[in-house]
């Protein structure tokens, strides 16, 4: 995710404590979320697949999903 869609659900939030935001804002902050966890699942994912678990007599197996 780029540093200035970042920077703008920080703005937004920033913004929301001070008081309400508007529906067009409100809406903006919800899809930037949105954005964000996705991205953050997607890496999290792939440091997941990346990882091997190295048992005790020297063979290595990939992490398998559940």
């Amino acid at each position: 995710m780029e540093q200035k869609k970042i920077d703008r659900i920080n703005e937004l939030a920033r913004k929301a404590k001070e008081g309400p935001l508007t529906p067009q804002e409100e809406q903006e902050r919800r899809a930037l979320r949105e954005e964000y966890v996705k991205a953050f699942r997607e890496s999290l994912r792939a440091q997941l697949d990346g990882i091997t678990v190295v048992r005790p007599d020297g063979s290595k197996h990939p992490l398998k999903r559940k």
